[in-house]
């Protein structure tokens, strides 16, 4: 497991499960200040069982990231598609350069943040253009907060994906992508000799957002690990355990998702969402889904340098 927090002082300012504190757009605190992103990842790698951890942002073939520029915060997932393997290819090692690329991309001020998409298309662009092919099919979704408009802007491409969560409830979240069950929209490089065989989806694919943010939303973002195991209402039941805004909090939480996911995973008894799905498309399914799970865990909170 891993831990991660944006960069730069963060004042928590928020409405967190009932515990009012000051929002500096109401009365006296004006509304002209940045806002920021605390943020806490954990996730398992599917192996994990077998005592198998990747080092780094990555767990099995899922990689993230958390990045800060002075125009916003950046945080993106991917999984990688774990087909790939039989073929002798990594599949870990396209998704975890997807989003260290992102990553910096974002450091060196080279986005826009109103613009996720193009991080995204930058990344993959750059991934086409090594020397040395690296093959290899991955999800991916890019969150982006910029401070001074409050505004975030997204990019999901698959089965990855986020949940805004305000006052105890899911006020925007992004929709799943697929082809067909358990076939999602992906960024594929393939060799030469399978162009047009091997599933590829074009970055612009990706389903953009844009929406106002408040001090003390809770932004969680993950990869389909987390949410073919766990239904929104159970992510809500833990969500509710979020008391304060201060990194050691969120760090639990999003420890307490992860690892509640997992469980699941691997109990044949529970009908999970995937398997639901499953049912739903005239499959026999039931139990969870064993699969590498990663989350990131984010509160708004008023950003000054």
């Amino acid at each position: 497991m891993f831990s991660v927090l944006s960069y730069g002082r963060l004042v928590a300012r928020a409405v967190l499960g009932g515990l009012s504190q000051t929002d500096p757009r109401a009365g006296g605190g004006g509304g002209g200040g940045d806002y920021g992103l605390v943020t806490a990842g954990c996730g398992f790698g599917k192996d994990f069982r077998k005592g198998l951890l990747k080092k780094g942002a990555c767990y099995g073939d899922d990689a993230c990231f958390v990045a800060r520029h002075r125009s916003a915060d950046v945080l993106g997932v991917a999984d990688g598609v774990g087909g790939w393997r039989d073929y002798g290819v990594d599949p870990s090692q396209f998704s975890g350069t997807l989003m260290r690329t992102c990553e910096r991309l974002v450091k060196e001020g080279r986005f826009v943040p109103s613009n996720p998409i193009g991080i995204l298309t930058t990344s993959y662009c750059e991934l086409l253009q090594n020397k040395v092919p690296l093959l290899g099919s991955s999800t991916a979704c890019i969150v982006v907060l910029d401070r001074t408009s409050h505004r975030l802007h997204t990019a999901n491409l698959g089965d990855s994906g986020f949940l805004v969560v305000r006052g105890g409830e899911v006020v925007h979240r992004s929709d799943e992508q697929q082809h067909y069950f358990n076939t999602p929209f992906q960024l594929s490089i393939a060799p030469p000799e399978a162009e047009g065989v091997v599933l590829s989806d074009s970055p612009d694919a990706a389903d953009s957002t844009s929406f106002d943010v408040q001090l003390g939303d809770i932004i969680l973002t993950a990869t389909d690990g987390l949410f073919d195991n766990m239904p929104d209402y159970m992510i809500l039941q833990e969500l509710k355990k979020l008391k304060n805004s201060n990194f050691e909090s969120i760090q639990q939480t999003a420890r307490s998702i992860a690892e509640q996911a997992h469980e699941l995973a691997y109990d044949p008894n529970y009908m999970s969402p995937f398997a639901q799905f499953a049912c739903d498309n005239g499959l026999n399914v039931r139990g969870g889904k064993p699969d590498d799970i990663t989350v990131l865990l984010s509160i708004v909170a008023e950003y000054t340098d």
